[in-house]
């Protein structure tokens, strides 16, 4: 299963998978794939450097990628001066302060303890976190910087130019991939509707063949959908250099999900149990359909919060959510391709079974063409 971008890189398949678990990301890498940790949970430096370390003993000299997120527009004070994480808290309005605490109490959903900090904080969506992380990313031999939001700032994509290291940032519409491409990026992967996280509005079938169009000859991955062997061969057959797979590591043995609650509900979620909502980070993004999402989605509500002030706003509560597996209100970012992950399984199971589907997909193809 191997393209021109995945001989580029040195992998046996050209399957990239993105991942917040290091032993997820190392395992894919080890099966033939391309592994990229997520960094947006890492606040402390050393918690990423800890993490990078343990990838370098674990994936057998193998590449593997790291992705942050750099929104393409900063939180400013007057005067552009860039804002601290305090001065974006204090942004926050009492009215959905008061919205946060009603909607937890009404599940009756604990305190944390005295002096127990919140574990859940995307301050990695705040551009100065990410350039954090990339002080430390940078030490090591990362082979490729993805950015969930877009294309990374000028600078950094050239500072990772310099260190030999591929960009790639993810596309919604052809729009953002030509954007993209004048950016300087190396690689487009074009997230449809369908994808767990942040998405846009254009499902994958739509979206892979117009990128690829758009921004030729630069390497387009396909994300959003993708769960399947035969969907990688279709992937591969709208031009795709590769696929970007997320969600589908969440239920894998090596994952690290914080709740075996949620893991049961990823389990016997349908393809349809997902919605795009703003409830999380204060952008649309493709999570499980919970009572804490149709909170925020009713009109009677204060409605969400523009990033990253949403974020910081909820951190505390989904910490208490998280830690008390409060039913109801327990729910990941998971795109719709969670309708096949019924089953707990390793990566190097996951895998054997994309490439097994691959196989089956090219042999009807062939035989369809004549040429079996």
């Amino acid at each position: 299963m191997q393209t021109e971008l995945s001989k580029q890189l040195g992998v046996e398949h050209a399957i990239f998978g993105f991942t917040p678990f290091p032993a997820v990301a190392a395992a894919i890498t080890r099966a033939g794939g391309f592994g990229v940790l997520g960094a947006v949970r890492y606040t402390a430096p050393d918690d990423l450097k800890r993490d990078l370390d343990w990838m370098q003993d674990h994936t057998e000299g193998k590449p593997y990628g790291l992705d942050v997120v750099m929104p393409a527009k900063k939180v400013e004070a007057p005067g552009s001066q860039t804002l601290t994480e305090a001065d974006v808290e204090a942004m926050i309005p009492p009215a959905h302060r008061e919205f946060v605490r009603d909607t937890l109490a009404k599940h009756a959903v604990p305190e944390l303890a005295d002096g127990e900090a919140s574990g859940w904080r995307i301050t990695g969506w705040m551009e100065q976190v990410a350039r954090g992380q990339l002080d430390v990313a940078f030490d090591y031999p990362i082979k490729l910087l993805a950015n969930a939001l877009g294309s990374p700032p000028a600078d950094v994509i050239d500072r990772a130019h310099r260190h030999h290291i591929l960009v790639a940032a993810l596309a919604g519409s052809a729009r953002h991939a030509r954007k993209h491409a004048d950016a300087g990026i190396d690689i487009v992967v074009a997230q449809g509707y369908e994808a767990g996280g942040h998405t846009g509005e254009i499902a994958s079938m739509v979206l892979t063949p117009e990128a690829v169009e758009a921004v030729a000859p630069l390497p387009v991955l396909a994300a959003g959908g993708i769960g399947s062997g035969e969907q990688i061969a279709a992937a591969l057959a709208l031009g795709a250099q590769g696929v970007w797979l997320g969600s589908l590591w969440l239920t894998c043995a090596e994952a690290e999900l914080h709740s075996r609650k949620l893991t049961e509900k990823l389990l016997a979620a349908g393809s349809g149990d997902t919605v795009r909502s703003r409830a999380l980070t204060g952008k649309p993004a493709r999570q499980l359909r919970t009572q804490w999402t149709d909170a925020w989605d009713d009109p009677q509500g204060p409605g969400p919060l523009p990033m990253p002030l949403q974020g910081l706003l909820v951190a505390e509560a989904v910490s208490r959510i998280q830690k008390y597996e409060v039913e109801p209100l327990l729910g990941t970012p998971v795109g719709q391709i969670v309708g096949r992950m019924n089953s707990e399984r390793s990566v190097r199971q996951v895998f054997d079974d994309l490439t097994r589907g691959f196989e089956r997909a090219i042999d009807r193809v062939n035989r369809i063409a004549g040429r079996a």
